[in-house]
């Protein structure tokens, strides 16, 4: 009988492993911390630049900042076609 352990170690290799043309290969994923602490510290950029411009916005109009329902979609719009546009990058011709 498997272990929960080894059951869980078999499907997390399996998660590694490409068939390319019938044949079983391993991909190298030791590149993944790399690019989610890059994705985080570009995401925390991103939004520290985001909520500059939005009390720059509040203090050109010496108002606190006000986001209503509107905008508040648009922003989520936008975020999520980002989102989308960075799951496309490097896919080449495919679609």
């Amino acid at each position: 009988m498997i272990s929960h352990h080894e059951r869980d170690y078999s499907m997390s290799k399996k998660e590694n492993q490409v068939i390319e043309q019938d044949e079983l290969v391993e991909m190298d994923t030791s590149w993944t911390g790399q690019v989610l602490v890059i994705g985080a510290v570009v995401g925390a950029l991103t939004g520290l630049a985001g909520a500059y411009l939005l009390i720059q916005r509040a203090r050109k109009r010496a108002e606190p900042p006000n986001l209503n329902a509107g905008e508040g979609i648009k922003l989520g719009l936008l975020v999520f076609g980002l989102l989308r546009q960075v799951a496309l990058l490097g896919g080449g011709d495919e679609k």
